[in-house]
């Protein structure tokens, strides 16, 4: 099993909770983005840090690209998050919600819908800051899952 993160937009907090489990578990992380990442990681053998060309959803492709069955993709990105389920993958979200066969299209579908009301004038916004139950949210939901993972066979 591998952990990739979605890396242009994940908050510093989750990122370091993924990274302090890494170390933890030894499970190798693969962060990618499409801008210097610095020295994240740096001096551990686990955590490999990818820039990917500049441009709209190279990231994204890249994970979809790459991910196996049973890793973990780290997205707040619904539309990654159903190509990598797809391909047999979970993800999660900085939030703590895991993006599962049972319930990705549903939120595919109300993220397109609350695009176009945005586009429309009808609605505004995202979502609000992570805050520290958010963080609390995902590490428990990170670990849980790494546990029913690395438990299971």
């Amino acid at each position: 099993m591998k952990i990739w993160i979605d890396d242009d937009a994940c908050p510093a907090a989750i990122r370091e909770i993924i990274l302090r489990a890494s170390q933890r578990l030894r499970i190798p992380v693969y962060l990618v983005a499409n801008r210097h990442l610095g020295a994240v990681g740096a001096g551990s053998e686990l955590i490999t840090a990818i820039r990917v060309p500049g441009g709209f959803d190279e990231a994204d492709k890249y994970i979809a690209n790459q991910v196996s069955p049973g890793d973990l993709v780290v997205t707040a990105d619904i539309p990654l998050a159903a190509m990598i389920v797809e391909r047999g993958a979970t993800g999660i979200d900085p939030r703590g919600e895991l993006y599962t066969e049972d319930n990705v299209r549903a939120r595919l579908t109300m993220r397109n819908f609350m695009q176009e009301m945005r586009t429309m004038g009808l609605a505004q916004g995202g979502p609000p800051q992570l805050g520290a139950k958010d963080r609390h949210r995902f590490a428990a939901a990170l670990d849980r899952f790494l546990f029913k993972a690395l438990n299971a066979g």
